[in-house]
């Protein structure tokens, strides 16, 4: 998160914003701190991949979209687990 240029506080934000608009665009529907969880962990593992591709984001737009991207790949990695396509 320090490579991003942004702190604890705005990485929390930003990532429950990316949580939420991945829940909303794959059609789940989870908590506040599972968006959050979700935002923060798949910006990590997005950046991580686009990484290895060559491709770096930078400031907060750079970790909404690595945490959307991620928290995709995430919530399409939890459906294959669970089974479960629909919303609850």
């Amino acid at each position: 998160m320090n490579d991003a240029g942004i702190g604890w506080i705005a990485a929390i934000i930003i990532g429950g914003l990316a949580g939420w608009l991945a829940n909303r665009f794959m059609g789940r529907d989870t908590g506040v701190f599972l968006n959050i969880l979700m935002g923060i962990l798949g910006a990590a593992i997005a950046s991580f991949l686009f990484g290895l591709i060559g491709v770096s984001f930078g400031g907060w737009f750079g970790y909404l979209v690595a945490g959307f991207v991620g928290a995709c790949i995430l919530i399409a990695i939890m459906r294959a687990v669970t089974g479960r396509t629909v919303r609850r």
